[in-house]
């Protein structure tokens, strides 16, 4: 996997010296990159000789002179050049061995790279972290990391992770602590295996490292109906008795999950500190509700317009308080809030994240409105693409609607602007 520039940067270093998507860097003053980690730390200097491949295979030596921290405007294909380092777990709860076969083939890959935490935010469980990865996490001072803790029981974690690496978990982040690595901690909460006394047991044994752990978060196990474990889902008893233990701890925080299933209300922003585990459902309700609070609305548009906001269910009450409210305070605007329902994957996976094309097309079909809004994160990331492999235009042809696509999946400023164009 060498270093292949996917993009340049407008006004950018590399955009003056030419180079092109499609390019290889294939080294920085001699020295080959493993990563963008090492890219990072290589261009941080006055003086730098670029070796670059061409895409009709021509080798270009460049000289360059910037200031010190100036970025060369390189963004590349994959944040690591060698072997991604692969998971070596059999987790009772892995989404990847939940999927069915035809999907694409990134869905099945399984990576658990110390890399890809530091640079993307991704979860570790540190089964297979070794000596040398430990070396340099040291000598580069590196972190902080997202670790997938899930139980510190040794024997536990062993059994739900079915790896006999994985009962070191203590002995790995006690090492983080000496050596001032911070980390986030994940737990999936499984009910039957490290919910209650086990959780309790795993918070308090975090609570134990201190400044070291910035923040843990706690989400429910998504069972689908490809799931062949004996594995439930967290119900209401479970999420109550959850948010009973957290709260007796400092800097955890549940998913939104977890109170929507006790029928609680969504705490305010000062319980996620600095929402630290956004991505993993952690406050993004809330950050989405707060968000529309502070926005401007205009007061009417110029014609009738009939919106569709297609949603997961798990956020459908959010998304309902505020289309509710738009429609109050904006002439001609009406919204029709469109849960969408999973047959794909079965009905108890409620994320947006994993809905896909056939599911929204049949959400949407019979609803009126010309215009559907959904969320970025139904998409993979920079593409129209669905998990199932189906795109956009595939939607819009069986539905004969127009899509909003909103980048930020946090706030819906996007379609506030495009409110004014109506």
């Amino acid at each position: 996997m060498p270093a292949i520039v996917n993009k340049v940067l407008e006004n950018s270093i590399a955009e003056e010296l030419e180079i092109m998507p499609g390019d290889e860097i294939v080294s920085i003053d001699e020295a080959v990159m493993a990563d963008m980690i090492d890219y990072n730390f290589m261009c941080k200097a006055y003086f730098l000789t670029l070796e670059v491949k061409k895409t009709d295979g021509e080798i270009e030596v460049i000289e360059i002179e910037k200031d010190f921290d100036e970025d060369l405007g390189i963004v590349f294909e994959s944040a690591v050049f060698d072997r991604v380092k692969p998971c070596l777990n059999k987790c009772i709860f892995c989404f990847v061995d939940q999927q069915p076969k035809g999907l694409r083939d990134t869905l099945y890959i399984k990576d658990d790279d110390y890399r890809l935490s530091y640079l993307q935010g991704t979860y570790i469980t540190l089964t297979n972290l070794n000596e040398k990865d430990k070396e340099r996490i040291k000598r580069m001072r590196l972190g902080p990391f997202y670790v997938s803790v899930h139980t510190t029981n040794p024997e536990l974690r062993v059994k739900m992770l079915r790896n006999p690496n994985a009962g070191k978990i203590m002995e790995n982040l006690l090492w983080f602590r000496k050596n001032k690595i911070p980390f986030h901690a994940q737990i999936v909460l499984c009910p039957g295996y490290n919910d209650g006394q086990e959780l309790e047991r795993t918070l308090t044994d975090l609570a134990s490292l201190k400044t070291t752990v910035l923040s843990t978060a706690i989400v429910p196990v998504g069972v689908t109906q490809f799931r062949q474990e004996n594995l439930v889902q967290v119900d209401e008893k479970v999420a109550k008795e959850t948010i009973a233990i957290a709260s007796k701890f400092k800097k955890v925080c549940l998913s939104d999950e977890f109170f929507l299933l006790a029928g609680e209300k969504i705490p305010p922003a000062s319980y996620y500190g600095s929402f630290s585990q956004l991505e993993d459902g952690v406050g993004s309700l809330r950050m989405l509700i707060d968000d529309y609070k502070g926005l401007t609305l205009p007061k009417s548009l110029s014609k009738p317009v009939k919106f569709i906001f297609a949603t997961s269910f798990a956020a459908k009450d959010a998304i309902k308080y505020i289309a509710e409210d738009l429609c109050k305070k904006i002439k001609n605007l009406t919204i029709e809030v469109v849960p969408v329902k999973s047959d794909y994957w079965g009905r108890n996976i409620t994320v947006a994240g994993l809905i896909t094309s056939d599911d929204l097309i049949s959400a949407v079909s019979a609803a009126s409105g010309d215009i559907v809004v959904i969320p970025s994160v139904m998409l993979r990331p920079y593409s129209e693409d669905f998990l199932d492999g189906s795109n956009l235009d595939y939607v819009k042809n069986k539905t004969g609607k127009s899509f909003v696509v909103l980048k930020n999946n946090y706030s819906i400023k996007e379609f506030i602007d495009k409110l004014y164009d109506f």
